[in-house]
């Protein structure tokens, strides 16, 4: 089954007040059958700025937990978004440089 993951993340400063929150799609792919609870691993999430990217250095992958699935019967094929846990990145903490 194809899937379109997605997730929550709010961006705050070292104040922990909240810059932005932004939804971050990771893509589609193709997958076997999920369900809420499963794990994904997955690249980390950094910053470039104030853009949510991934950290591809060596050694920075997440394992982020399944909270939603939600099919859009309204478009056309349908849509499955698999929504995983929200994260919080703190600016100056979390930035990630021009590596890639």
């Amino acid at each position: 089954m194809r899937y379109q993951f997605c997730q929550y993340v709010t961006i705050v400063d070292m104040n922990e007040e909240i810059l932005s929150e932004v939804l971050f799609e990771h893509g589609e792919f193709e997958s076997n059958a999920l369900a809420i609870g499963s794990s994904v691993v997955i690249y980390e999430l950094g910053l470039k700025q104030f853009e949510v990217v991934y950290d591809k250095r060596e050694g920075k992958t997440a394992r982020n937990k399944v909270v939603d699935i939600e099919l859009d019967l309204i478009k056309q094929p349908t849509v499955t978004r698999v929504y995983l846990e929200p994260v919080r990145l703190i600016v100056g903490q979390h930035d990630i440089g021009e590596v890639e």
